[in-house]
């Protein structure tokens, strides 16, 4: 007869994340805790490119020993995951697990996929000319699709309430999804053995089991969408806001008050108010109770209006809550000194932005004082914020903020916003949709040097090109090809095609 046991096989355990996010320490208590009890275990780890452009595999196998040993053999365990034979997936982050699933490693028949929902943004995230976010409900959705076993919660959170490291919380999350043969207090043996950082180590692994034996799973779109409150200068702003603008609106018109008081003062805020009371008027005219123009308008002119200049960059880095927030990412102990150095590489716009404008256009135009600000700054400085020398260079230039009206990117930028809202103006009463496509392109003027001139220029060539589109019959639809076109590609290619595409 024919033996219907089967012959033993190793436990396969891949862990995917990025560096310093102690991959090797969660290995290395799973190798630990398996040798433990019994089992051969063997680890390898494969090293990805920069930072966020690649994670680090982390691969384990697990063989029980007594199964070795009857069989007067040893097992031969494999180097790297193989798709489709990985019995657990552990994931630092969404993407991780979206890579993970994008390669094969997880399979309904056989993973438990445990993942935090924290985002740590990708490079083709941050560098995409338009919004380049990857919505992360569709990686939740495709893991509930490819695991046998979902696990997930905000783990990077439960980590930083514990003063610990999402490592401990991720082997928190493993012992609850059962799928190893160990208990608990094998799991907490291990984290003792290692001698480092126990108590902390141990308060993330109880906190994170707690999640996820609770089946805790955290919103993809993790943003907080509670409307802030408002401090006492800000209350008659708000005032206004709820008594003169429609219910709609109030959100982003609260949030565009804070930002601008924040960048400049409450004065500021209030004109951000008062520039929109026309736009206000027109939608409630033109457009339906939704006032999509309204919410667009002031949601881009708040951006505008705290366009980053070098006295905005300088005044967060010398900000108490920044050296905070460095020292908790750091993960420093109240013993240990932080050295911060801040890498700065000014050109003649940045120079010339903060100046006032009659001495910055004159500075901007003599070919002479641009040669010369670019043989002095081309390697650029560091300044190190940690140090009373490097905080108070930053420090005065972020003071500068008082005189941020009389500048020259103060009046340059102004310009260009009371002609888009000009414009704004006659399109919404001619064709709605057009006006809503046009209260969308200031999000074509974005980032810094390069970029941010390159946007810039694309921008105006559109506000050229305005009278020629408002001809057209299909005028929304051609700014919209306009719009994307600019934030497709850096060459400026697609954008130049569209535009060559335009009826004369």
């Amino acid at each position: 007869m024919k033996s219907n046991s089967r012959p033993p096989r190793a436990i396969t355990i891949a862990i995917v994340a990025m560096g310093g996010e102690g991959g090797g320490v969660l290995a290395d208590w799973i190798v630990d805790l398996a040798e433990g009890a019994g089992y051969r275990a063997q680890t390898t780890s494969v090293p990805g490119v920069a930072q966020r452009t690649g994670s680090t595999i982390y691969y384990i196998e697990l063989f029980p020993s007594a199964s070795a040993d009857a069989a007067g053999k040893e097992p031969v365990l494999a180097l790297m995951p193989v798709p489709g034979e990985v019995d657990v997936v552990l994931a630092s982050e969404l993407m991780e697990a979206g890579r993970a699933i994008q390669r094969g490693m997880v399979t309904p028949d056989r993973t438990t996929l445990i993942a935090s929902t924290h985002r740590v943004y990708s490079m083709t995230e941050k560098t995409a000319p338009g919004d380049g976010e990857i919505n992360g409900q569709t990686i939740l959705t495709a893991g509930r699709a490819a695991a046998k076993r979902f696990v997930c919660a905000d783990f990077a959170k439960i980590a930083e309430q514990t003063k610990s490291v999402i490592s401990a919380a991720l082997f928190g999350a493993l012992a609850a999804a059962d799928v190893l043969p160990f208990d608990r207090s094998q799991f907490e043996d291990a984290i003792r053995r290692s001698g480092v950082g126990v108590e902390s180590s141990l308060a993330a692994f109880a906190a994170a089991l707690s999640a996820s034996s609770q089946n805790a799973e955290a919103i993809a779109d993790i943003r907080n969408t509670a409307q802030p409150k408002l401090g006492v200068l800000l209350r008659p702003l708000g005032a206004q806001i709820e008594n003169t603008f429609p219910l709609p609106s109030h959100a982003i018109l609260i949030a565009g008050i804070q930002r601008l008081a924040d960048y400049q003062d409450v004065a500021y805020a209030s004109q951000y108010l008062k520039e929109l009371q026309t736009v206000r008027d027109l939608d409630l005219q033109n457009g339906d109770k939704s006032c999509a123009l309204l919410c667009e308008t002031a949601r881009h002119l708040a951006l505008w209006m705290s366009y980053e200049d070098a006295v905005r960059v300088a005044d967060l880095k010398t900000r108490s809550a920044r050296f905070k927030r460095v020292n908790q990412d750091s993960h420093a102990s109240p013993s240990q000194l932080v050295l911060i150095s801040e890498f700065l590489h000014p050109g003649i716009e940045e120079l010339t932005d903060t100046m006032p404008a009659f001495i910055g256009r004159r500075l901007r135009e003599n070919r002479w004082t641009v040669k010369l600000v670019d043989r002095l700054t081309r390697r650029g400085q560091l300044v190190r914020t940690s140090t009373l020398g490097g905080f108070f260079q930053l420090y005065f230039l972020a003071g500068l903020r008082r005189w941020r009206r009389k500048s020259l990117r103060f009046k340059e930028e102004h310009a260009r916003i009371r002609e888009w809202l000009s414009q704004l103006a006659v399109v919404a009463d001619e064709d709605y949709a057009l006006a809503l496509e046009l209260a969308e392109c200031p999000s074509i003027v974005k980032g810094y040097g390069d970029t941010h001139l390159r946007g810039r220029r694309n921008f105006d060539t559109i506000m050229k090109n305005l009278l020629k589109l408002r001809r057209m019959k299909d005028a929304a639809k051609a700014l919209n090809q306009l719009r994307v076109a600019a934030l497709a590609d850096e060459t400026g290619e697609q954008f130049t095609q569209v535009l060559l595409g335009l009826p004369a």
